[in-house]
């Protein structure tokens, strides 16, 4: 035993340190974001008291840190190390859901909560909470929140954080911060009921501490707790299709009804990506692409708690009235797939084989934010990169979700890899190179930087580098969390 290690006993116990070749398992590259590094050490710590002082160790030792609550595989790269010697912060085993306060519809969590505990816990007490697309079964709510992974509801999105409000982050120098109105923690029953409650995540101050850990990959602290605004659980729901040939088809549709704050779910999908989401089997993917339409607005209505019923019928007259005026049509149900289906597995996390890795056991992504009326452009330029790559183009998933209430939109392409092909490995990686640079010049905006992303944001960008290796400096003088990622 090392010294390092002896020390790291000391803080956490000697059951939750690791020290294991087969460690590096979990970081195994899946996509080209992922280096090949495996962390020396992982460290499972129970409260915030045991991460302050990992962080205040790792200061004095000059040790790398890389925070990591969700469970494998982790193929964006963010938890991958890139330096050696560095030690994993395994926040899996902080799980406690602190808080559920249905009248200011809010839970407090710890970042190892992950959707599949935490949506059974919600609905207990009639609340839902905003979810990304079909997350992992083991992925931290928390971490999805702060790396801004888009909601399938725009219109409950009034900025790019929602719905994540107060945090308690340790930042790099080891310093403790309530950010929002955290420092009203709740711990007393009381409070809850005079209203010191955690529900606004600005400030303290003029200052948006939050937004310093948002997306930042573990480069800035680590966040211990959070609170999340919630939604009611609406007693009546319907899932709708709107069906088309062309993706430009859809669009001026689609801004009609983000004008107007219509649906719940509203996002955009092809006939591939959405063969991946409802196939149970490889093969029934490639059989399902041929029958669903080329491209569908997949949109979700529902009624809240007073007169849900009522709500529901207006909803479903006033946009098939609007589809009508685009020459569209409001339908229930497709070839092989149902509203009811399709809703009852949005509702919940991806089953396993996580639906992004279900055809080919590997895949690639490519993602980023642009308007809704660039989408189109931007899927040429992937065909085109993908027929020079020798890539099939029926492969590739697409899958396009408003944010931010339709001020612009998540595009992402989804690449299915046979990890176990050398050459179909290389192939991937090529065209994801290629198509993420194409896109870069043409004007994607990768507000979510992962490795080669990365280089190319910030070369193209001096004075916000150089204004975040200020607050870099400010917030972790030493350097230890999650070295090598972003442009640190």
């Amino acid at each position: 035993m090392d010294k390092k290690m002896a020390q790291l006993m000391e803080i956490v116990g000697k059951t939750n340190v690791f020290d294991n070749p087969q460690m590096g398992k979990d970081f195994s590259p899946v996509s080209d974001h992922v280096t090949s590094i495996k962390p020396r050490y992982m460290v499972k710590p129970k409260d915030v008291n045991e991460v302050q002082k990992i962080v205040i160790w790792a200061n004095k030792t000059h040790t790398p840190l890389i925070p990591l609550s969700s469970g494998g595989p982790h193929f964006r790269g963010d938890t991958s190390p890139t330096v050696h010697g560095a030690v994993v912060v395994d926040l899996s085993g902080m799980k406690r859901i602190l808080k559920i306060d249905r009248r200011n519809r809010l839970v407090c969590l710890e970042p190892g909560v992950t959707y599949t505990t935490l949506l059974p816990e919600l609905q207990k007490e009639g609340l839902r909470i905003a979810m990304p697309i079909l997350p992992r079964s083991n992925k931290s709510v928390l971490t999805s929140l702060l790396e801004r992974e888009p909601v399938l509801s725009p219109k409950y999105q009034w900025n790019l954080l929602e719905p994540l409000r107060s945090l308690e982050i340790v930042w790099g120098n080891g310093d403790k911060i309530w950010s929002g109105s955290g420092v009203f923690r709740g711990e007393k029953e009381e409070d809850w009921k005079e209203g010191l409650v955690p529900v606004w995540g600005p400030g303290p101050m003029q200052l948006d501490y939050y937004k310093f850990v948002s997306a930042a990959q573990g480069c800035m602290g680590i966040v211990t707790w959070a609170s999340v605004k919630c939604e009611v659980f609406p007693e009546s729901r319907k899932l709708f299709f709107i069906q088309a040939q062309k993706l430009d088809d859809v669009i001026e549709f689609t801004y009609k009804l983000l004008k107007f704050r219509l649906g719940d779910e509203l996002f955009i999908i092809n006939n591939t990506c959405l063969g991946y989401i409802i196939a149970d089997k490889p093969e029934e993917a490639s059989a399902l692409k041929a029958t669903l339409p080329a491209w569908a607005v997949v949109l979700g209505i529902t009624g809240g708690q007073i007169l849900p019923g009522e709500k529901v019928e207006a909803q479903e007259s006033d946009i098939s009235d609007i589809a009508r005026q685009f020459g569209l049509e409001m339908v229930p149900e497709i070839e092989n797939c149902s509203g009811r289906e399709l809703l009852e597995l949005l509702l919940k996390p991806s089953e396993e084989p996580y639906w992004k890795l279900r055809y080919k056991g590997g895949a690639q992504e490519i993602f980023f934010l642009t308007t809704l009326d660039r989408t189109p452009g931007y899927v040429e330029t992937m065909h085109s990169a993908a027929d020079e790559s020798q890539y099939p183009i029926g492969d590739i998933g697409v899958y396009i979700q408003p944010v931010h209430q339709g001020v612009c939109c998540h595009l992402e392409f989804v690449l299915p890899v046979d990890l176990m092909s050398p050459a179909e490995s290389s192939q991937g990686q090529k065209l994801f190179r290629d198509a993420s640079h194409r896109f870069f010049n043409q004007g994607a905006y990768f507000s979510r930087p992962y490795g080669i992303w990365a280089d190319m944001v910030y070369q193209k960008d001096a004075k916000t580098m150089m204004v975040m290796q200020k607050v870099k400096e400010i917030f972790d003088q030493n350097n230890v969390m999650n070295p090598g990622k972003l442009c640190f």
